[in-house]
């Protein structure tokens, strides 16, 4: 679904991301965990060919994001850890915007907007201008914008800040029920404990580095990574 092979991305002499490989299957929750700063948000930018890289391939659904990115974006979808929405739309008119740049047509979109908007109870506030929606309102959006055209990778970048405990249950659902039917989930968390109750495979990133990738059983059970684990609860 998403391979990352042998990434490097530099800013300067500063190797944000360093010679990193990942693979993402198609029914995993994969997390990706890691301080802020230590190179999560630039592979997720790679990854959904939002920046350019120094070295390495990236492929979704077996295409490379380089080569053909645009029949890479039409099968994933993207949450940054800051939505940054056009906020001088209502939220109304941005699902539908965002369900023209996909192709989904009338009936389904108003469908899926219903079903999401009301899950989030959002309803009452797609005719409000997005200027006007707070940090959590605006994920949800966001987050209903990308189920959008059921692609079928999604990519999230710190998914669950901003977000209420009911808002975050419901992700969670959204993000198994997505992947038990096929699909695949890659996001970025530096809360330890998110990672933990929800992925079915974890990476851990230091400093650019994967330190070790692998189940959690199998990450938590590798004892020379125990300051790591340390630093991430303590953060």
């Amino acid at each position: 679904m998403l391979n990352i092979e042998h990434l490097t991305k530099t800013y300067g002499e500063k190797k944000a991301v360093d010679d990193l490989s990942l693979h993402i299957l198609p029914g995993e929750i994969y997390g990706f965990i890691g301080h802020n700063g230590a190179g999560k948000s630039t592979t997720i930018k790679s990854a959904v060919g939002i920046l350019q890289f120094d070295a390495g391939t990236i492929t979704v659904c077996g295409k490379n994001i380089l080569d053909d990115p645009l029949a890479c974006k039409r099968e994933l979808a993207y949450i940054p850890d800051n939505p940054d929405l056009y906020e001088f739309m209502s939220g109304i008119k941005y699902l539908n915007f965002v369900a023209d740049v996909f192709g989904v047509s009338a009936d389904v979109r108003q469908e899926r907007i219903r079903k999401y908007a009301e899950l989030f109870e959002l309803a009452g506030d797609l005719a409000q201008p997005i200027s006007a929606y707070s940090h959590g309102m605006k994920q949800k959006l966001a987050i209903i914008a990308a189920w959008m055209h059921t692609p079928k990778l999604i990519v999230m970048d710190e998914p669950f800040v901003g977000l209420d405990p009911k808002a975050s249950h419901l992700l969670k659902q959204m993000m198994r029920e997505h992947c038990d039917a096929g699909g695949a989930i890659f996001f970025s968390t530096h809360v330890l404990e998110v990672a933990e109750k929800l992925c079915d495979k974890v990476a851990i990133i230091k400093q650019g580095r994967l330190v070790k990738a692998g189940t959690m059983d199998e990450v938590k059970g590798d004892d020379s990574l125990e300051e790591v684990f340390l630093e991430l609860e303590a953060e």
